[in-house]
This record gives C-alpha cells, sequence and structure tokens, in this order.
C-alpha cells in the first residue's frame, strides 16, 4: 500500500523532531487522499500540530515523532479506504484522526484487531459502509443495534439524526423491519397550519424536510418514492403517531426537545412487537412555549437505567459537520445556561 521512511534528525536542536517519509502505489488514489488542492493535508496538519508536504504519490511529515506517527496512521487508513471506493471529505478526515489520536487511550483493545481501535459502523446499498467518527458515534451505534429504544442528546452537526436514519434504513435493507417511521414534532402542526397552501404534506414538509434529506442520502431516490407510495416509509409529524401501534418498524423522532411530556409519552407508547425507537434531540434548542418542559429531558430523566433503553450525549467536542460549526457550538455551551432549560427556567 505504502512505503514508508522515518528518520529521526540526530542534532540536539532537532532531537525532538521526526521525519517521515510516506510513497503510495498509486498516484490517483493517492491525490484523493491528500485532497482538493491538499486541503486534507492541510487539516492533518492543523489537528496534529506537523508539517507535511505532498507531491505526486509522495508526501513528507515533520514534527514531534508520536504526532508524525499518528499523521503516518491517518493518511495510511485514509488510502486504504479509498482503495475500497470509498469518497474522503474533510469530516472523514477528522475522525480518522480522532481515531488514531485516542487508540489505547479511551478505547479499550478490541478481540482480534491487534490492538487497533476500530470505529463501529452501518451498511446501506447506495452509500456502503460508514463509519463512526468518534466514540461518542461509535457509542451510539453499538446502542442503536443492542436496543430497542435510544435516546440520543446533543448539539447540531453531530450526526444524531443523519446515523439514525442511516441504522433505519440498514434495518429496512436487512428485512430486519418492514417499514420506516420518520417524524418530527411540528409547533405550529395543528390549526396554525392551516393558512399554508397545499395538501397536508405539502404544509408539513419543510418540518421534516432534514430527515428527507437523511433519507435520500442512504437510500436512491426512486426507492425512497416507491417506498413512501406502499407505505413501507411514512414521513409524518409527530402528531399522526397518535392511537398508532407500530410493530416490526424503525420509528425515528428527531427535534424530540420539542415535545411534550404528554406527546413524548404518547410516542413511547407506540412501541409495539418486532420495533425499534430512536429518538433524538438538543435540549439547549427547546422551542417550546415558557414554563412548559421538554419531553425529552423528562423521558432522559424518568427511563435512565430502564433495561431494554441506551443512552447517549454527544457533546460540542462531537461536531463532525465543520470544524467551524466545533467551534461556535463549544462557544455557546461556554455561555448557556444548563442544558434542558427552556426560557423559563425548565
Amino acid at each position: 500500500m505504502s512505503r514508508a521512511e522515518t528518520r529521526t534528525p540526530p542534532s540536539p536542536q532537532t532531537r525532538n523532531t521526526a521525519e517521515i517519509k510516506l510513497a503510495f502505489d498509486d498516484n490517483r488514489y493517492a491525490s484523493l487522499v491528500f485532497g482538493q488542492y491538499d486541503q486534507h493535508i492541510a487539516r492533518i496538519e492543523h489537528r496534529l500540530g506537523v508539517a507535511a508536504s505532498a507531491s505526486g504519490n509522495h508526501v513528507v511529515i515533520k514534527g514531534p515523532p508520536e504526532a508524525c506517527g499518528q499523521a503516518r496512521s491517518v493518511l495510511e487508513s485514509l488510502y486504504a479506504r479509498v482503495r475500497q471506493g470509498q469518497t474522503i471529505t474533510l469530516g472523514d478526515v477528522d475522525g480518522t484522526i480522532a481515531e488514531i489520536a485516542l487508540q489505547g487511550t479511551l478505547f479499550p483493545a478490541r478481540e482480534n484487531d491487534g490492538g487497533r481501535v476500530n470505529f463501529g459502523q452501518i451498511a446501506t446499498r447506495k452509500r456502503g459502509p460508514v463509519r463512526a467518527r468518534n466514540q461518542a458515534q461509535d457509542l451510539y451505534l453499538k446502542l442503536l443495534k443492542q436496543n430497542e429504544l435510544v435516546f440520543a442528546e446533543g448539539p447540531a452537526g453531530t450526526g444524531k439524526t443523519w446515523l439514525a436514519v442511516g441504522q433505519a434504513v440498514a434495518l429496512l435493507e436487512a428485512g430486519s423491519v418492514e417499514r420506516l417511521i420518520l417524524s418530527r414534532p411540528a409547533v405550529e402542526a395543528g390549526e396554525r397550519l392551516g393558512f399554508l397552501p397545499g395538501d397536508m404534506r405539502e404544509k408539513v414538509d419543510p418540518y421534516l424536510r432534514p430527515v428527507y434529506d437523511a433519507l435520500y442520502d442512504f437510500m436512491d431516490g426512486r426507492s425512497v418514492e416507491r417506498g413512501m407510495q406502499t407505505g413501507m416509509i411514512e414521513v409524518a409529524p409527530l402528531a399522526f403517531m397518535r392511537g398508532r401501534t407500530l410493530t416490526n418498524a424503525c420509528v425515528l423522532l428527531d427535534e424530540a426537545q420539542n415535545t411534550t411530556s404528554m406527546q413524548m409519552k404518547m410516542f413511547l407508547t407506540r412501541l409495539g412487537e418486532g420495533s425499534r425507537m430512536i429518538v433524538t434531540g438538543d435540549p439547549s434548542q427547546i422551542d417550546l412555549p415558557p414554563g412548559q418542559k421538554s419531553g425529552l429531558v423528562e423521558a432522559v430523566r424518568l427511563l435512565s437505567g430502564v433495561e431494554g433503553i441506551g443512552h447517549v450525549r454527544f457533546s460540542g467536542a462531537d461536531v463532525v459537520r465543520h470544524d467551524l460549526v466545533r467551534r461556535i457550538v463549544a462557544a455557546y455551551e461556554g455561555a448557556a445556561p444548563p442544558p434542558g432549560h427552556n426560557a423559563a427556567g425548565h
């Protein structure tokens, strides 16, 4: 795959600096690893504190020995993914850096992996394998596979909804469930939608657009449309769940911080035989009227420790959407009141 030469200059001034030279077998794959205008190389430099220069299928890395070794592992891991036909984005680079940097520190070694940490993954026909990019996502995917009900809390950009939809599609394609039901609470999903033009689907679609986007990421467009026509895929506001028992289905409730206590209880008690439920939300962005408790915050508190229920809490450090989003979330977290409280302190 690659040839590497490591050299540590002997002079006292540079004895804490290493130099690693990598040569990849295929120039085309190497260029995909390096990124357009070497943007992936620049991200590795910034995140690991090394200096790296790429030319053709070669790259030279200079810096602290440990950081250089991590940069080499990142590049080799990305190269292996490209050879398997996977695309590489800046988010994938960040995730690989996190995976390599945390090996042997936050993660216990897994059996039969030679001590190497491999984050969990899901696979769908359209996208192929999709790997977790950090420890929180790894735990999330593990809980989704082990539990009938999973709560995921955290800020925007951590992959809560996207991975939930991916897991739902994977379950559908594997035959583990017969249908998908994807829902969000539309705060104005009652009478106040009446003034909007169109039928009910056209009225509520704007509230459900992020769920649609994730669905089309994991499924071919024709399969989505066919699934929606046959009822195999249902995208509907939370109010439409009342009075139903959902069997042999994977049910996702997104933006759950905007459910009331009664709405959340209603939703959770829809769970039927052979079904899975995933509830995602951001307690720091509650849009309920002042004085009204969030059903998500209450449910997490009441159901903590109940067998068969998983819970993962993402933080600003887990944002994978864009490095600037990570810094924005961190700034807000530093200035915000405790999560789970709306303007009235509930």
